[in-house]
């Protein structure tokens, strides 16, 4: 039997979903990659409100010429997503791929957070 992709992602994210939420000590950065953009948000699940956010919708990001749905963009979104989290005094966080593979902007989204101070 074979599974398109969205149908594949679908199991992966309710699979991912069910073992991981956040807390209050570590709240759950989220993300969504589209064709054209990256979003992430870091999310307390307890209270069911998104804390800080971050995309390449933002006014930053507005004068990039470049496709923004890429790697490149990832890394500062997760850069950005990082600065703004450390603002709001968040240190850790529980990494939710939304179902997605862990690799080429997802991987780079994460890695950009990492290196700018968040714990996964």
């Amino acid at each position: 039997m074979s599974e398109s992709k969205r149908e594949a992602k679908k199991r992966r994210h309710k699979r991912i979903r069910k073992k991981l939420s956040g807390t209050p000590d570590r709240l759950r950065l989220s993300i969504y990659r589209s064709l054209n953009h990256v979003y992430a948000q870091i999310i307390d699940d307890l209270k069911g409100q998104t804390v800080v956010s971050a995309s390449t919708l933002e006014k930053e990001f507005k004068d990039e010429k470049i496709h923004k749905g890429n790697i490149k963009m990832a890394k500062k979104v997760g850069e950005l997503i990082a600065k703004r989290a450390l603002e709001k005094g968040i240190k850790k966080a529980v990494f939710d791929r939304s179902g997605y593979l862990y690799h080429g902007s997802v991987k780079a989204l994460a890695e950009a957070a990492r290196e700018a101070g968040i714990e996964f």
